[in-house]
């Protein structure tokens, strides 16, 4: 049997689908034909010698040599696209300081950093985790080139919306809701110190469906919230952005409907140096995908 060589553009247009969850929307991110993207993977489950996608009512799902697939093509995929940064970065140089909130710290942190800094040696990173107002005050006050923020009504000169992400329910995985569901208790919250913009969607919501709550616990940082919410002190609200093992995001109906957040990429120049154009680059392209 002869050796497989896989073509990365067939693998880009298969992991871009899988993402968007269209290959139709995959052939337009790409800038291809429907028919180029079909192709494509026509000729990865040829290669692959299995289907790699089977029809499910009008949608498609991956077979099991499908999700094996996708593993290993996410992983080619970095390693191209990081080998190319490398070698169009090799001059890239100087400082870039980057804020986060803290629920994209524990997954963006070591992803997107990290493969930043291994293809471009020269530039140094000063990250710092904060909240959505810190962010935004410091990027004006030009102490950050960049912030990954929530979209909470605060504004900069220069920013750029990175889609929407739903808020849901979270609860430990063993968490006993039943008290608050029979009309006893009112339910418990677990947030973050106010002004939290996700605090007032889960009050709003609360509040509208005439569900009695009540703060159980508070916190000024995500891992505060977490544990507690772990340690079954109540529920909270959050992306699924970063969601620790053991906590759950509750099933549609179960509690009252929260709506969507977006996300904004904040900067305090509008010309900024080449190296924060391309870290600014790099998170787009990870926060969009």
């Amino acid at each position: 049997m002869g050796r497989i060589t896989f073509d990365l553009e067939d693998l880009r247009s298969y992991v871009t689908g899988i993402e968007l969850g269209s290959f139709a929307k995959a052939a337009e991110r790409l800038g291809r034909s429907t028919s180029a993207v079909s192709a494509h993977l026509k000729k990865l489950e040829q290669q692959a010698g299995a289907p790699i996608l089977r029809k499910v009512g009008r949608g498609m799902v991956m077979t099991e040599a499908g999700e094996t697939l996708l593993g290993y093509a996410r992983r080619l995929l970095e390693l191209n696209d990081e080998a190319a940064a490398a070698v169009r970065g090799l001059d890239l140089q100087g400082t870039v300081r980057l804020g986060l909130q803290e629920d994209f710290g524990e997954t963006f942190l070591p992803q997107v950093l990290g493969s930043f800094a291994r293809a471009n040696p020269k530039v140094r990173i000063e990250a710092r985790i904060a909240r959505n107002a810190e962010l935004i005050e410091w990027v004006l006050k030009g102490q950050l080139d960049l912030s990954l923020a929530w979209n909470g009504g605060l504004s900069t000169p220069f920013h750029q919306a990175l889609g929407e992400r739903q808020l849901h329910w979270i609860a430990s995985a063993n968490a006993d809701l039943t008290a608050w569901q029979n009309g006893g208790d009112p339910l418990p919250l677990v947030m973050f110190d106010a002004p939290c913009l996700m605090r007032s969607a889960a009050i709003q919501a609360l509040d509208r469906a005439g569900i009695p709550w009540r703060i159980a616990f508070t916190s000024r940082s995500l891992n505060g919230v977490w544990a507690a919410v772990s340690a079954g002190l109540g529920v909270t609200v959050r992306t699924d952005a970063g969601l620790p093992p053991g906590l759950v995001a509750l099933a549609p109906g179960v509690m009252p409907a929260l709506g969507r957040l977006g996300v904004v990429l904040h900067r305090a120049e509008d010309s900024p140096s080449a190296a924060i154009q391309r870290l600014a680059q790099i998170v787009i392209e990870r926060i969009e995908s």
